[in-house]
């Protein structure tokens, strides 16, 4: 798996541009709406230089963050010392998937973003990041779209790469940092989920609308409120979701002991 600490600082400028605020607002959204309201323990698991981890420890959460790069938790925890009242709340930890301490400690949810499309097939991950939840837990899990793949390629006007992309029917294309990635569908991630003893919640398309657009798309303030509660509402939904660039699965293990808390929709 690439280092991703020699694409760090693209990546880094993509997260601070319009696009990529679309996605982690997205999906820190729906994280937040599922979890409790008081503190909650959670595992960031390929947190990279830490934009989730600093979002969710904002909210009040402890979050260890994991990445089995050294560059980027030296991303991370400069983004951490930057922020000095969210130290308390954050743990840092070099670790990989499949070499996370299986020392017993269990999350009130695993987050794992942007990470399944760099392995070659999701089950083994799935399996390591579902027995770490804990009874009434959650597992966040948002990658590549392989039901869209050939659709950016497509609304951008580079018709032989989207054609060649949907002829051959395919499940890996180049992402935006120029690596080639791989795709899962939403129905296949929460057939996994199920087989770990989760029970999947819906899911949503991450980038519908606006994926195509260059990085230089940078919309105002009340222009980018429009464009993220547009994305909001339609990634519930079919066929919108479908053609989304990535897919937000999240799936919860049952309580065994029952509380009275009450959990609402996230909508």
């Amino acid at each position: 798996m690439t280092d991703f600490a020699l694409v760090g600082d693209a990546y880094a400028a993509h997260s601070q541009r319009a696009r990529g605020r679309l996605r982690h607002d997205l999906v820190a959204r729906r994280v937040l709406a599922e979890l409790p309201t008081g503190p909650a323990r959670i595992l960031d698991a390929g947190c990279g230089d830490g934009e989730m981890t600093l979002r969710l420890a904002a909210a009040g959460h402890h979050v260890t963050a994991a990445d089995p790069s050294a560059g980027m938790l030296e991303a991370a925890a400069r983004r951490l010392a930057a922020r000095p009242g969210l130290g308390s709340r954050v743990r840092l930890l070099e670790a990989a998937i499949d070499t996370l301490p299986a020392d017993g400690e269990r999350f009130d949810a695993v987050c794992c973003h942007g990470v399944l499309m760099y392995l070659d097939d999701p089950a083994d991950a799935v399996a390591r990041l579902a027995g770490l939840v804990a009874d009434g837990g959650l597992l966040s899990i948002l990658t590549k779209n392989r039901a869209a793949i050939g659709v950016r390629e497509a609304l951008r006007g580079d018709y032989a790469t989207a054609r060649r992309l949907i002829d051959r029917g395919g499940d890996t294309s180049v992402g935006h940092l120029g690596l080639p990635t791989r795709g899962d569908t939403a129905d296949a991630l929460d057939d996994l989920a199920r087989e770990h003893g989760l029970a999947p919640l819906p899911w949503q398309g991450v980038r519908i609308f606006h994926d195509h657009l260059e990085d230089t798309w940078d919309p105002g303030g009340d222009a980018y409120e429009e464009a993220l509660e547009t994305e909001w509402a339609a990634s519930w939904l079919s066929p919108y979701r479908d053609l989304a660039r990535q897919v937000h699965t999240l799936a919860r293990r049952q309580e065994v002991v029952c509380h009275d808390r009450e959990r609402h929709p996230p909508r």
